[in-house]
């Protein structure tokens, strides 16, 4: 349907008022990131923690453990974590680097620090890291720009190829494809990422929004109990809002994958993910 003058110039003004307010966010935020582009000839496998990542465990443990492979979050203190040897790392949510009073996370800093294999930590820009990780010769740490960047399309492509932000990353699993993008893979899968949190959601008769995120791993008690109060002054509106955030961030980054000749299969069965196309794993 074709657009009427109005509506061409109200889209016009959105859009430039978005550009501009993410140029002064870029400028805020410190501006690009320092990741380093390896010039990979394997595929990357980013792996999200959700459910069916166990079954990824299970069958293909061997093929992980010979890939180029990205993990995230809690991952690292799942028993798995020094079975799998994962590449690459990325932590992106606050409550990493500001909660030190989470035994989760002390858990999580401690186990990244024992890593005996080479293996690079991503992590926002202005991100205060633990001193015992950059103790650790086999651990080094890159910065990235958590800035969510939205505008014009070329804007947008423009930011992106100069690092200095993404499509909003509502999830780890955005920046961590970013990241993969940024090091110069041309090749990317997806595993474990369910994202079937719609069928999990719902609301109690104290109107108190439940969202049950499985993973791979079962959620101890304080993580579980971390979680719910997270959740405990959000509303179903800005649940749905955020999901629409991040869904919307896989097309984002879809376009612009394909604008730069760059592959993103995702290999998780049954996955909500609507953005790229469906593959089994390479080999």
């Amino acid at each position: 349907m074709n657009q009427s003058f109005p509506d061409k110039a109200a889209s016009f003004l959105s859009h430039f008022g978005a550009t501009a307010k993410s140029l002064v966010k870029t400028a805020v935020a410190g501006g690009r990131a320092d990741i380093t582009d390896r010039k990979p000839v394997n595929p990357l496998i980013i792996m999200g923690n959700g459910p069916s990542l166990a079954t990824n465990i299970e069958n293909d443990l061997e093929l992980l453990r010979h890939s180029d492979t990205l993990a995230v979050n809690f991952a690292a203190n799942s028993p798995s974590f020094k079975t799998l040897r994962p590449k690459y790392y990325v932590l992106a949510d606050p409550h990493f680097f500001k909660s030190t009073d989470d035994p989760n996370v002390r858990m999580l800093v401690q186990n990244l620090a024992e890593s005996t294999w080479s293996i690079t930590l991503f992590v926002p820009k202005k991100s205060t890291v633990h001193p015992s990780l950059l103790h650790n010769p086999h651990l080094s740490v890159e910065f990235f720009s958590f800035n969510g960047f939205e505008g014009f399309k070329s804007a947008e492509h423009f930011a992106f190829d100069r690092k200095w932000g993404m499509p909003r990353p509502r999830n780890v699993l955005i920046p961590s494809i970013m990241i993969g993008i940024w090091m110069g893979y041309k090749e990317i899968y997806l595993i474990g990422a369910d994202h079937t949190w719609t069928r999990t959601l719902a609301v109690d008769d104290m109107n108190h929004v439940i969202s049950i995120q499985p993973h791979f791993y079962k959620d101890n008690e304080h993580e579980q109990a971390r979680v719910s109060s997270t959740y405990q002054n959000v509303r179903l509106h800005e649940m749905l809002e955020s999901l629409t955030v991040a869904f919307r961030s896989y097309h984002i980054i879809r376009r612009y994958a394909d604008l730069r000749g760059i592959k993103i299969f995702n290999s998780t069965p049954g996955s909500f993910i609507d953005a790229f196309s469906r593959s089994q794993l390479p080999g």
